[in-house]
C-alpha cells in the first residue's frame, strides 16, 4: 500500500521542522503518511501546487513568503482562513475544489492555554507587529475572550487596520492601535508577532511593560533564547516561552484537519527541543 503524500511548500525550505514533526506525528497515530519539503520558485508557486495535487498529493502546508498567495489560490476558504487573509494548510475537498486553512492561531493559543496554562480568557494581552504573522492568530486569540487586546506596530495604520477587521469576532473585547512607543502599563501575556527578534533587534518598546507576573510568548523560535525573550527576562518577565509549541500544534491541526486523527503533541514538542 502506498502512504499518502504530503508536503510543506515554501522558499527557502531546508531548515523546516515539518517533515520530521509529521512523521513523527505519523509514527505515533499509525497514519500511512511519507511527508516532504518542497522549495517553490519564487515566482512559480501556483504552479508548484497545481503539480503536487496533479501527482496525487493530499495535503500541502505553506510557509514563508507564500501564505497570502495561497489564500488567493484557493476556492474554498475556511471561515478562520478567510479573516486570517493568509493560510497554512492546502487540500482538495470531496468535490475537488482546493480549499485552505489556517491553523496558526489555533497552534498558538493551545501552546498557551494547554501546554503552558496560560489564561487568556480576560487577559490584558499586548500583540506586536500587524503582520501576516500576527493577523493569522489574532482572530482565535479574540475568541478566548480576553479583557482587552492592545495591537503595537511601527506604522499604526496597519495596526488599526488590523483592529477594524477583527472588532467583529469578539465584541465584547476592547482593542487598540498603538504605535510601539505608546504601551506603558504591565499587561498580562505579550505576544511578539514581529520577525525582528531573529535578526536580533528589537521593537522600540518601554520596559514598563512588563510586570513580576507578565506572561512573554515569542512567535519565533531558536536553540538559544530568543532575543526578544532574554530583554523581557532581563527587564523581570515572570514567564517567556518561544514558538515551538506553536509550530507543533499548528502541525497538530493540520494534521488532524487531513487526516481526521488528532495527534499527541507533548512527546514531540519534547523530542524537538532535544534535537
Amino acid at each position: 500500500m502506498n502512504n499518502d503524500l504530503y508536503a510543506v511548500v515554501g522558499h527557502p525550505i531546508s531548515h523546516s521542522k515539518s517533515p520530521r514533526i509529521h512523521s513523527l506525528f505519523a509514527l505515533q497515530t499509525g497514519q500511512a503518511v511519507e511527508y516532504t519539503a518542497i522549495q517553490a520558485p519564487l515566482e512559480d508557486f501556483a504552479d508548484t501546487v497545481r503539480e503536487f495535487f496533479e501527482r496525487g498529493g493530499k495535503g500541502l502546508n505553506v510557509t514563508v513568503p507564500f501564505k497570502e498567495q495561497a489564500w488567493q489560490l484557493a476556492e474554498v476558504r475556511t471561515e478562520r482562513a478567510e479573516k486570517a487573509g493568509a493560510v497554512n494548510t492546502l487540500y482538495r475537498d470531496d468535490q475537488g475544489r482546493l480549499t485552505a486553512d489556517n491553523t496558526d492561531g489555533c497552534g498558538l493559543v493551545r501552546d498557551l492555554t494547554r501546554n503552558h496554562g496560560i489564561r487568556l480568557n480576560g487577559a490584558r494581552v499586548l500583540v506586536l507587529g500587524a503582520g501576516g504573522a500576527v493577523r493569522g492568530v489574532l482572530g482565535p486569540i479574540l475568541q478566548q475572550q480576553p479583557a482587552s487586546v492592545t495591537i503595537a506596530n511601527r506604522t499604526v495604520a496597519k495596526a488599526e487596520a488590523l483592529a477594524q477587521l477583527f472588532a467583529p469576532v469578539a465584541p465584547g473585547v476592547e482593542i487598540n492601535a498603538v504605535g510601539f512607543e505608546r504601551p506603558d502599563q504591565p499587561y498580562d501575556v505579550i505576544i511578539n508577532g514581529t520577525s525582528a527578534s531573529l535578526q536580533g533587534d528589537l521593537p522600540p518598546l518601554s520596559p514598563t511593560v512588563i510586570g513580576s507576573e507578565t506572561v512573554i510568548y515569542d512567535m519565533m523560535y531558536s536553540l538559544q533564547t530568543t532575543t526578544f525573550n532574554q530583554w523581557a527576562l532581563d527587564n523581570g518577565a515572570g514567564r517567556v516561552f518561544d514558538g515551538l509549541g506553536m509550530l507543533v500544534e499548528q502541525a497538530a491541526e493540520s494534521f488532524r484537519v487531513w487526516r481526521g486523527v488528532q495527534p499527541e503533541t507533548a512527546p514531540v514538542i519534547e523530542e524537538l527541543r532535544n534535537d
